[in-house]
């Protein structure tokens, strides 16, 4: 797949650098580009993302980098059996635990939500950092949902980084899911709170809590673009004669036609 010129492969992280230093240089130089093409695609062309993953997979396999890379492409797509083997293999290779919530989601998302809620209480989980803990919750909180069990799913979801007034990077999407539970168990008050909660916390808009909001407050948004291009349409189109202007003027053309056959 072809890559811009101005992708050197130097923008991947340090520590994905270092690891690829196990490779000869060109080969290196090669899978670093098609890293660094993933990373670019990933969130607003997730099959491109793709392509360049599988290239880098068949450059170097044996580099948990590449699999975690791979992983991420796969899950964007949708292909969760795939991801799930991507991350498990990346974590065989480095132990690391980082990706268990991930993980936990690919189970979900292969229908097995029974086995993400294991994963969820599996001792792995306290050995995760806040951010890792938070996302383990929100993957609990949707598998619950799956199941049809709303109430469990709200009670997870209620914790101290929920109820802390600081915000970190994980306060928006955890405030949104709360609040799109509460939504759904009909508490639609409690949930409008919330979801205003979030749009306070989502400082680069990473979901859509100020249109929900706004939905809930009953709010329309119209295309501005689309109403000048209407009334444009509406300026510029000639008024069309009605059946009796035009009758009018059909009969007109017909004595102006006598009259030049008389001449």
């Amino acid at each position: 797949m072809p890559i811009p010129e101005d992708v050197t492969g130097d923008e991947i992280d340090k520590d994905v650098r270092q690891e690829l230093q196990s490779l000869p240089k060109t080969l290196a130089e090669d899978v670093a580009r098609n890293l660094v093409m993933v990373a670019r695609l990933l969130d607003e062309d997730p099959e491109g993302a793709y392509g360049y993953s599988r290239v880098a997979l068949r450059l170097a396999s044996r580099v948990a980098a590449v699999r975690e890379a791979a992983g991420f492409a796969a899950y964007a797509n949708q292909k969760y059996g795939e991801a799930l083997a991507e991350f498990r293999a990346a974590k065989r290779m480095t132990g690391n635990i980082d990706l268990w919530p991930v993980m936990a989601d690919c189970e979900r998302g292969l229908g097995r939500p029974e086995k993400a809620l294991d994963m969820a209480g599996a001792p792995e989980v306290h050995k995760l950092d806040k951010a890792g803990q938070v996302e383990m919750r929100l993957v609990a909180a949707g598998a619950r949902r799956d199941m049809g069990q709303l109430d469990a799913a709200i009670v997870t979801l209620q914790s101290p980084e929920l109820a802390a007034n600081s915000v970190q990077p994980w306060t928006a999407r955890l405030r949104y899911a709360y609040a799109d539970a509460l939504l759904a168990a009909g508490r639609e008050g409690e949930a409008r709170e919330w979801f205003a909660k979030a749009v306070e916390a989502d400082r680069d808009g990473s979901t859509d809590a100020s249109d929900r909001l706004a939905e809930l407050d009953g709010v329309e948004f119209v295309d501005a673009l689309v109403e000048d291009e209407d009334e444009d349409d509406e300026a510029q189109a000639p008024d069309s004669p009605t059946a009796e202007e035009a009758d009018t003027e059909a009969d007109t053309e017909d004595e102006d036609e006598r009259g030049d056959d008389k001449d």
